[in-house]
């Protein structure tokens, strides 16, 4: 077994071993496990049972993992997309504007043309076609998406009351308290270079919150999963054909297509995985899978599936290969038994290593070029507006625009690839429905 690994994943060629895969594979699963429990209450307020939803979840997310990773041999997981999913329950269903079968629909709609256009190479065509700085900045975004994602995940960070102001929550806070220890147990750990230093991070914080009633042992550790099939196969994608669909399809759609491109690119940077352009080789296959599994999943009862962000805690802890993302698929899967035990850990727990985590990936912004105002200026924006909107798929959106602008202002027109003009169209029809 041990050969057979080597040999599928190149494990000796990149430098890294089985154990050192599961364990980034455990760590990337238990980065992302809150997906279990934040998708099926989400999609509760759109009137989805819940328990059919949080199995279809970890069912669809197990198995595209696995097919990333056996697939691509690269360390992404997948799950579905946090945005898309609130976005399908509040703005779409619960508003009235359409059935959770016919939101399933638009969701199926979008996945195909994901599809379409990465069998035809304009996904890879797009990624290569933008600027340096932007790709940069981009994984520079993913590392500050991820750093505000667990800031509010372990109530460092909360909205001011009365105001829609983020400010700083009291230390009072035991759970504040001890997602702040984790940070800094984490942070001392990695600059150890202890090997699973996020994953023990982790387990110290889920561990001490046990005294303290923040982290609750479930009354058994086994249970047989609900039955998920009342979601199965319910896509109306016929009525969501409607041409008043379209804007909502088009969100789905530019939502996910440059939030996966920011997360692969992201992860991929922290993996040391790009060319010295800032491109990753091969990229086309994450697409097909990434497509791939908003295809299925719609066809299963779950919303946007993509690559996710969470994937990047595996990378620190020195995951390289598909191994990893396979490590993590199972986990999902060994889930659906053991749902108790993962579902004890609190949030407060997993939200220090995603802070530190962002964090590494923020290295990227050394390799900006600071000398020219107008490659600084596009780069920040991007980085500003996804940190300050929560959303890479803006980030991108503005970074992308603002470049074209300012390089037409000062005159740089050669500058600009022409394929730039052309996505701007979208781009800026995006930015119209939001």
């Amino acid at each position: 077994m041990s050969n057979f690994l080597n040999r599928m994943f190149k494990l000796n060629e990149l430098n890294t071993n089985i154990r050192t895969e599961i364990l980034a594979g455990i760590t990337t699963f238990i980065t992302m496990a809150y997906i279990i429990i934040v998708q099926p209450n989400l999609m509760g307020a759109a009137g989805m049972p819940v328990g059919a939803v949080m199995v279809s979840t970890m069912i669809v997310s197990g198995l595209f993992s696995i097919i990333m990773g056996i697939f691509t041999n690269r360390p992404f997981a997948l799950a579905p997309a946090m945005g898309s999913n609130a976005f399908f329950a509040y703005s779409v269903v619960a508003a009235g504007l359409a059935t959770w079968e016919t939101a399933l629909g638009m969701i199926f709609i979008s996945g195909v043309a994901f599809l379409v256009l990465t069998l035809l190479g304009l996904r890879e065509a797009i990624s290569n076609m933008l600027p340096k700085n932007i790709k940069l900045a981009i994984s520079g975004s993913v590392g500050i998406f991820i750093v505000g994602t667990g800031l509010v995940n372990g109530g460092i960070i909360i909205q001011r009351e009365g105001s829609n102001n983020m400010t700083l929550a009291t230390l009072h806070e035991p759970s504040v308290l001890l997602a702040v220890i984790g940070i800094l147990v984490t942070i001392g750990l990695m600059a150890r270079k202890v090997k699973g230093a996020v994953l023990w991070g982790i387990i110290l914080i889920t561990v001490l919150g046990l005294p303290l009633g923040i982290t609750n042992l479930p009354d058994t550790f086994f249970q047989l999963p609900p039955n998920p099939t009342s979601i199965f196969f319910q896509v109306d994608w016929i009525a969501a054909l409607k041409l008043s669909f379209f804007p909502l399809i088009f969100t789905f759609f530019t939502g996910d297509f440059f939030s996966s491109l920011g997360t692969i690119l992201g992860v991929s940077g922290k993996a040391g995985l790009l060319d010295k352009d800032g491109n990753l080789p091969g990229i086309k296959k994450p697409f097909i899978v990434d497509s791939s599994a908003t295809i299925t999943g719609s066809l299963l009862g779950v919303t946007t599936v993509t690559t996710y962000v969470e994937s990047a805690s595996g990378v620190s802890e020195g995951g390289k290969t598909g191994l990893t993302a396979v490590s993590a698929g199972v986990m999902f899967w060994i889930c659906l038994l053991l749902t108790p035990i993962f579902l004890m850990v609190p949030s407060v727990a997993t939200a220090p290593a995603l802070v530190v985590i962002g964090i590494t990936i923020l290295e990227s912004l050394k390799n900006i070029n600071f000398d020219k105002l107008d490659e600084l200026a596009t780069a920040l924006i991007t980085i500003l507006v996804t940190a300050f909107s929560f959303s890479i798929a803006n980030g991108i959106v503005f970074g992308i625009l603002s470049y074209v602008v300012i390089k037409l202002i000062t005159g740089k027109v050669r500058e600009i690839p022409i394929g730039l003009y052309f996505l701007c169209i979208p781009l800026a029809y995006y930015l119209w429905l939001i």
